[in-house]
């Protein structure tokens, strides 16, 4: 006798939120759980030591799991990490009004771009000692376009700006602040226009990063990005779903349990500002009370100077981050998840990380020059010698605030 049954109810479609707490931290925490546990059934036996290397939003994941799951990882290896989330989206959403589109008389031409690269060369290149065109220390750069006003009698005509375009110029270059003056966001480091941000950020199109205002914030995919405004910001950063914005200071617990993590960003990062980095690691220092020499310990950012968003860029970018970043195919001990490897199992905590940049950017091919990239809070300075090895340069203490 046939008995019907009842239709089954279609299944359910995650809500937003859901969908965004995979994507903050749930799916790597339970990927991770898993992965052991499949790990230990598989091999009869329970891993010794669990490592983390990931860069961009896997850099944000690496330190979440820091932050909120710090038994998870020995050793984390976290590359310009996507962290204050809501307020990097916000951002990156503010550009547009900024720039204006590319018919706006606010809006900067990629040629002129090209003009304020130079300008800001000339101002600030040579302040680690030698003018390569790369930034070792971006934030000691404090770069105006004010010389660049057409009809100053400096700038020639056709790469000159107007008031308005050096007014744009200057607030790319400035940190991103809410109505009451709070800093919600650092600027776009000096460097960035010559690695890809005026078709990142610059272009006169709303950037796709930009879509977290759209749907998650505003839960609106209509939402004209034109008409963007500062009160969103507070709305964005309030909102923070699943936490995602990732910028817990207190790492104690990751510290106590004997956990290593080995922080890296690229200063010519067109994408998520370098800035921000350091920014974290003093917001570290301040929670924890605790200064460079104790945080080594267990804690170490370097910057990679000419180095563009996790990879690629001028300067010596090729540290073993990803296999196309191995300066020889092959060689994977010279890498960044190597030092981490050491640092955990071995006790020999990176002073430095290495890199090296090829002529034409060729992997493997002929060396142009290496660098040994400092940790925080020191840059490196050149020392005189050879520009192009890495024992002509030394890191150094310095003031970032002049």
């Amino acid at each position: 006798m046939f008995i019907p049954t009842k239709p089954r109810s279609p299944p359910r479609r995650p809500g937003p939120f859901t969908v965004v707490t995979d994507f903050a931290w749930r799916a790597v925490q339970t990927g991770v759980v898993v992965g052991k546990d499949v790990s230990k059934a598989f091999y009869g036996k329970a891993h010794t030591k669990s490592y983390y290397l990931g860069c961009s939003t896997g850099g944000r994941q690496g330190m979440k799991m820091v932050q909120d799951f710090p038994d998870l990882f020995d050793g984390v290896s976290a590359g310009a990490p996507a962290m204050n989330f809501n307020n990097l989206n916000t951002w990156s959403a503010h550009f547009l009004p900024v720039t204006g589109l590319n018919t706006s008389d606010t809006f900067v031409s990629k040629e002129l771009w090209d003009v304020v690269h130079k300008d800001m060369l000339s101002q600030c290149d040579a302040l680690d000692g030698n003018a390569d065109g790369i930034l070792e220390a971006p934030d000691l750069c404090r770069y105006k376009a004010d010389g660049l006003l057409c009809g100053n009698g400096a700038a020639p005509a056709g790469a000159c700006l107007t008031d308005k375009q050096v007014n744009t110029v200057n607030t790319i270059f400035s940190d991103m602040k809410a109505p009451n003056g709070t800093v919600l966001y650092p600027r776009m480091q000096p460097g960035s226009e010559a690695a890809g941000a005026f078709d990142s950020y610059y272009n006169g199109q709303p950037s796709d990063k930009a879509d977290w205002m759209k749907y998650v914030v505003l839960a609106d995919p209509n939402f004209d990005l034109t008409k963007f405004t500062p009160d969103l910001w507070a709305l964005s950063d309030t909102l923070n779903p699943s936490d995602i914005a990732t910028n817990k200071a207190d790492i104690s617990a990751f510290r106590d349990r004997g956990g290593k993590l080995l922080h890296y960003h690229g200063t010519m990062d067109a994408i998520i500002s370098s800035d921000n980095s350091p920014r974290y690691y003093e917001s570290v220092r301040a929670a924890l009370q605790q200064e460079p020499a104790e945080l080594d310990a267990f804690y170490r950012f370097f910057r990679i100077s000419g180095m563009g968003h996790c990879r690629g860029g001028p300067g010596a970018h090729y540290i073993g981050n990803q296999n196309r970043q191995l300066a020889f195919p092959g060689q994977a001990d010279q890498s960044v998840l190597m030092d981490l490897v050491r640092w955990v199992e071995q006790d020999q905590a990176p002073g430095f990380i290495t890199g090296t940049a090829f002529v034409n950017d060729t992997q493997g091919g002929e060396v142009a020059f290496t660098r040994r990239h400092c940790r925080w809070p020191t840059m490196n300075k050149f020392m005189g010698g050879d520009a192009n090895s890495a024992d002509s340069w030394s890191c150094v203490a310095y003031n970032a605030t002049t």
